[in-house]
């Protein structure tokens, strides 16, 4: 528990008078070994939240989604997830190459439940993962430190509409984003996008209909 909390938590615990509930809960809730209830919870999400932070400290917090099975257990104390294209800024990604830590949130909007991990993150080139999920350009593993449920008392309970058009599929071209289409990024688009060039109208019909 020393090791859990430092004294920022310490000082606000003694403040609120909750220092020996926290210590229960992380007896009781706080595990370093993903349980086959926990494997089952993170592999029915298709989506979480992704916090990592650069070599001084400052924090970057990022929404992946993708189809259910977006991540996966690899053993009770590692998992991994793709990286599929973005907007070319690599914020989380960079992050992990100068800062392993990160953490995860789930969040199952559905039946009202979130699962928090904290743990360290590492990238490694042709990682045999890295066809398991279509379009991946990179893989990204984490070793769990530390993972926990939270209440559930504020999540708001909602219903998923329709699964992003953009998720890639086996067997299923993947739609472009319009943003590339447009011209203030025109000659600056990398070599695989470089035929996007010059088709702002498409892009404008395409955000319109959005």
């Amino acid at each position: 528990m020393s090791e859990f909390f430092h004294e920022g938590s310490r000082q606000l615990q003694d403040r609120f008078e909750t220092r020996p509930m926290a210590d229960r809960l992380v007896e009781a809730i706080v595990s370093a070994q993903i349980s086959p209830e926990d494997k089952a919870f993170i592999e029915e999400q298709n989506m979480f939240f992704f916090a990592t932070v650069d070599r001084e400290g400052r924090p970057n917090c990022s929404y992946k989604g993708g189809s259910v099975g977006l991540v996966k257990v690899i053993d009770e104390q590692t998992l991994a997830f793709p990286l599929y294209d973005g907007s070319g800024m690599y914020l989380s990604a960079g992050n992990v190459l100068v800062n392993e830590h990160v953490s995860m949130l789930f969040v199952d909007f559905q039946r009202q439940a979130r699962l928090r991990l904290n743990g360290s993150a590492f990238i490694q080139d042709d990682d045999p993962l890295q066809n398991h999920w279509p379009e991946a350009e990179l893989v990204l593993r984490v070793k769990v430190r530390e993972m926990f449920p939270n209440c559930p008392r504020y999540i708001h309970k909602m219903t998923l509409v329709e699964e992003s058009a953009f998720v890639p599929k086996q067997h299923c071209e993947t739609p472009v984003p319009a943003w590339k289409r447009l011209e203030v990024v025109a000659d600056v688009l990398p070599p695989r996008d470089a035929h996007l060039a010059g088709h702002e109208q498409d892009a404008a019909a395409a955000l319109n209909r959005s």
